[in-house]
């Protein structure tokens, strides 16, 4: 009998492997937000709605104008049927980049925008998730948080074909933005710039390079965001504080552990000021 089953289920496997995917359940389109979720056993993907979506505002991101403008006008543009650009914003941790996308959420939902978080590893599904929103009334966000790659990965092709140059175009009520660490989205070596040729007055760079430059230059808006000065960050600690209802006297007498926590995260962010605010505060007893 234990033969018999092993034998079963080796023909359901090898059905399976053959058959086409079983028709997905059609996405929760009242949603705002969406994740795209792979079976890792059947590899069918799917848009599985966020229950609760993180409502943080335009204005509660300080010191990142130039950034929020841009990407603001890019996202109104493209709200209003005009063209617009995929938007890649490189540069510290901390300093505001996934933010700055959730609060576009907040602030245009009612207009029409909708996003979809996609994980790097199934960028290669990209064409199958633009095919379900394809002529949909809302306008689309794809947003890979922290992206980047090592050489040889799948969805570095996948993303550089759905940028630019793919066969079937991406729709206009679908945008790309990403966030990551990395400009170019891949390490760097110095091996590689080692190769690089001088020929005259002219800098040739190696091909490593070139096709790593390729990538990010897909992107037709660059944003970039650099680590706060102490006064910058000081300004956004004051800001959590006062949003959590401290007084000016008590925002002032958290100053020096503000800086002291900042020295002991060996950053100064956006993220750090919003984590030492929330740990002041619960310490407070507020």
């Amino acid at each position: 009998m234990a033969i018999l089953l092993l034998r079963a289920e080796s023909v359901l496997g090898r059905l399976e492997a053959i058959l086409p995917p079983a028709q997905s359940q059609e996405p929760d389109w009242s949603a705002l937000a969406w994740r795209w979720v792979v079976n890792k056993r059947s590899g069918t993907g799917a848009l599985v709605a966020v229950p609760k979506v993180s409502a943080i505002r335009l204005s509660a991101l300080r010191d990142i104008d130039d950034q929020k403008q841009r990407l603001v006008s890019n996202t109104e543009q493209f709200l209003a049927g005009r063209p617009a650009n995929n938007a890649l914003m490189t540069g510290s941790r901390g300093c505001g980049k996934s933010s700055l996308v959730r609060a576009l959420l907040t602030t245009y939902s009612k207009q029409g925008l909708r996003i979809i978080e996609v994980d790097k590893h199934d960028l290669r599904d990209v064409p199958e998730i633009v095919a379900l929103v394809r002529g949909r009334p809302e306008r689309f966000i794809l947003f890979c948080d922290d992206l980047s790659f090592e050489a040889g990965e799948a969805g570095y092709t996948a993303l550089k074909s759905v940028l630019d140059g793919s066969v079937s175009a991406v729709p206009d009520n679908v945008l790309i933005y990403a966030t990551s660490n990395r400009r170019h989205l891949m390490p760097e070596y110095f091996s590689e710039n080692a190769a690089t040729q001088h020929l005259g007055e002219e800098v040739h760079p190696a091909e490593a390079i070139e096709e790593k430059i390729s990538l990010s230059e897909r992107f037709g808006l660059w944003l970039s965001f650099y680590p706060f000065s102490q006064e910058a960050y000081l300004n956004i600690v004051n800001s959590w504080l006062k949003h959590y209802g401290l007084k000016a006297a008590q925002i002032a007498e958290a100053r020096q552990h503000a800086l002291n926590w900042a020295v002991g995260r060996g950053s100064r962010s956006g993220r750090v000021a919003e984590q030492f605010a929330r740990d002041w505060v619960g310490q407070q007893g507020q």
